[in-house]
């Protein structure tokens, strides 16, 4: 695995694969193969592509960790920049789609629907994170300040699960919401685990950083 992490060719690779589902729903819009409410399933679709893509990105570090694998880190930006972008297509076609562009009523549905105020919330603490996602912004930043700020991927994390979870309330159907649930929730206390803080109240526990 270390060698093919190392190839040239990783990173052109990782990109082709996290295009194939913008691939597919652009296949699908074309050939009108998305079922009898396409508006539908391209809000759903990029929804939960942006939902699994922040869960990609949120296990990199803990796998680089646990299986010594630091050229793993080098794909991170990648795929949180993918998460943005599907997230941004989310916005888009439930402003378009479902709204029409009618910016008043995008506002007025934002202030009465919880769900969507909660998925707005989150999309809005991504967008700094990606526009910051850049060397030039670290340098600008300070590491510590740039650090500080990209932990907003872990309220973006909770808020999107949130988001997920009250959209599928209205029918009753939690079983992808428990497993994107699981996988956050131990992604995160994974990090809980291996903080400064945590180390310093209850020690390493002979765990790897």
């Amino acid at each position: 695995m270390r060698k093919a992490l190392q190839h040239r060719s990783a990173k052109p690779v990782l990109w082709s694969l996290c295009l194939l589902p913008f691939a597919w729903l652009v296949w699908g819009t074309v050939n009108d193969a998305l079922g009898a409410n396409p508006a539908e399933y391209l809000i759903r679709a990029t929804g939960d592509w942006t939902l699994r893509l922040l869960c990609v990105t949120l296990a990199v570090t803990p796998l680089r960790v646990m299986l010594g694998l630091p050229e793993l880190a080098k794909l991170r930006r990648m795929l949180g920049l993918f998460t943005y972008f599907y997230a941004v297509l989310h916005v888009l076609c439930y402003s378009w789609l479902d709204m029409g562009f009618e910016w008043g009523d995008i506002a007025a549905d934002i202030a009465k629907r919880p769900f969507i105020l909660v998925g707005f919330s989150a999309f809005v603490l991504l967008t700094p994170l990606a526009l910051t996602s850049f060397n030039r912004a670290i340098r600008w930043l300070g590491a510590k300040r740039w650090q500080w700020l990209h932990r907003l991927v872990y309220a973006v994390a909770v808020l999107a699960v949130l988001h997920f979870f009250w959209m599928r309330a209205g029918k009753s159907n939690f079983t992808e919401v428990f497993v994107y649930a699981s996988v956050i929730l131990v992604l995160l206390a994974w990090r809980v685990a291996h903080s400064s803080l945590w180390r310093h109240l209850f020690g390493s526990g002979g765990f790897a950083r």
